[in-house]
């Protein structure tokens, strides 16, 4: 299951961290190794700069990302994401294709 993570400039880093590492190892421990294959996701594909200064390179952007089964939309200071038709536009749409989807904090006013 294609498990995409949004991530954004101020994400909050456990919001992400913590469910990819989750993901992560339910890959690992199931019988074929392919369970889940998260990865990633930010609008542009370029690095991107969480809480704390933490920075992170996303595995791909909206232009060029696989499809997503599972999309994750993590929380943070997202003021400024909420002002980005692109941005909203692309959650949408990515939740409509999606088999499921997920928020963490308040990644849900995101959603």
């Amino acid at each position: 299951m294609n498990t995409g993570i949004f991530i954004y400039d101020q994400a909050e880093v456990l919001d992400f961290s913590g469910p990819f590492e989750v993901f992560t190892t339910a890959a690992r421990l199931s019988p074929n190794g392919k369970a889940f294959r998260p990865f990633l996701v930010s609008e542009s594909g370029n690095l991107v700069t969480a809480r704390g200064g933490y920075r992170v390179q996303p595995d791909y952007g909206f232009h060029n990302h696989p499809s997503i089964d599972l999309l994750v939309v993590v929380g943070g200071v997202h003021n400024a994401e909420m002002d980005k038709p692109g941005v909203l536009q692309w959650i949408y749409s990515q939740g409509k294709q999606a088999r499921l989807n997920a928020s963490v904090c308040t990644g849900a006013f995101l959603m």
